[in-house]
């Protein structure tokens, strides 16, 4: 008998919940969970260059990580700009801001979303949008030759273009990079933009179908192989939706529910170099809404069923818009929201998870 939906969430619930990772209670506890290695605010509480901050992205470039993020009084208000810090050695670097949505005429508008981008030759890339709102932005892209220190003056992508909504492009063999996009002005429906030439021209896919009404954003790419690629994504429909591409990210599948939750909340996943899928995601769900906490780590042979491996954060608040990257030493680094007062680092090593 092929169980439910219902019957799979129930189980992964579950399985959730009477695992280790599931009863963690406290920072020690977190921090001794088996392949959590470290985890470190970039700025403290009480140097917070902004008020608020918020959707973090991070970077491998050179020797050393880059984070950059949203900060300015709150989320939509116009002195909202881009931030930047990079970790060399042992300590994140002052928070700096990159940019802004000043415009010619003195208009200045939030910014939002960036995402940062180390393609396998070339210059960091760092991706962002301008605009009153989500329904109304535009894409903007910079440069950085010096590993995110010094940056290109920003140029605004083609109308049409957004580039990578939330959540990092993946590069494929022949230096293409497929950037996971998504548009909120007529409903919320993902789409995908590819550029062969990092961000000079680009090409644009038709939406993914929804026929089945989830409400789809952020989708964030797992590569199973150059030609099998798969999306998750949040929605509004309490759960991760999913769709499959056949030939190297030209065509999708219509969207389909998966058996984890989501709580109308940003995810990101990244395809390890042992072909293992990695997951950060909040383990809840609730149509609309639901609160950002826990956030949890998963793991997945297939991109269908997921283990969870690591609770990163479960006290009430607001832990959420995660980022992932896998360095060449094997580690995972993970950046995220942490209750919009800082973005917090933390440091896994995958060869540690416990086995299913």
């Amino acid at each position: 008998m092929v169980p439910s939906v219902l019957s799979y969430r129930l189980m992964i619930f579950m399985t959730f919940f009477s695992h280790p990772a599931g009863q963690v209670r406290g920072q020690e506890m977190i921090t001794n969970q088996p392949g959590y290695v470290k985890g470190e605010l970039i700025f403290s509480l009480d140097r917070k260059p902004t008020p608020q901050c918020h959707a973090s992205t991070i970077a491998a470039s050179g020797e050393r990580l880059v984070a950059a993020w949203f900060g300015g009084t709150e989320e939509r208000n116009p002195d909202v700009g881009i931030w930047v810090s990079h970790r060399q050695g042992n300590a994140w670097s002052p928070p700096a801001e990159v940019a802004n949505g000043r415009q010619p005429d003195g208009q200045r508008f939030p910014t939002w979303n960036p995402v940062l981008f180390q393609p396998k030759k070339g210059p960091l890339l760092l991706f962002y949008k301008v605009g009153p709102s989500p329904s109304q932005w535009w894409g903007m892209l910079m440069t950085s030759e010096d590993h995110g220190t010094s940056w290109s003056t920003p140029v605004r992508l083609p109308d049409g273009i957004l580039g990578p909504i939330k959540d990092k492009p993946v590069q494929l063999d022949d230096g293409t990079l497929l950037c996971p996009s998504s548009t909120e002005e007529n409903g919320w429906q993902i789409h995908f933009e590819w550029t062969e030439d990092l961000g000079k021209t680009w090409q644009r896919s038709g939406s993914v179908k929804d026929d089945k009404g989830f409400g789809a954003i952020q989708p964030t790419i797992l590569m199973h192989s150059e030609d099998v690629l798969q999306l998750l994504c949040r929605t509004r429909a309490g759960v991760i939706a999913e769709s499959w591409s056949r030939d190297g990210g030209r065509t999708w599948s219509p969207l389909e529910g998966t058996v984890l939750p989501n709580p109308n909340s940003g995810i990101d996943a990244v395809t390890l170099s042992d072909g293992r899928c990695l997951l950060v995601y909040n383990h809840v769900g609730g149509k609309g809404w639901g609160p950002r906490t826990p956030l949890n780590v998963a793991i997945s042979s297939d991109g269908k069923s997921w283990t969870p491996v690591l609770v990163l954060e479960n006290e009430p608040g607001e832990y959420s818009y995660p980022s992932v990257i896998q360095a060449k030493d094997g580690l995972v680094h993970i950046v995220y929201t942490y209750r919009r007062q800082s973005i917090k680092h933390v440091v896994l090593d995958p060869s540690r998870f416990p086995a299913k």
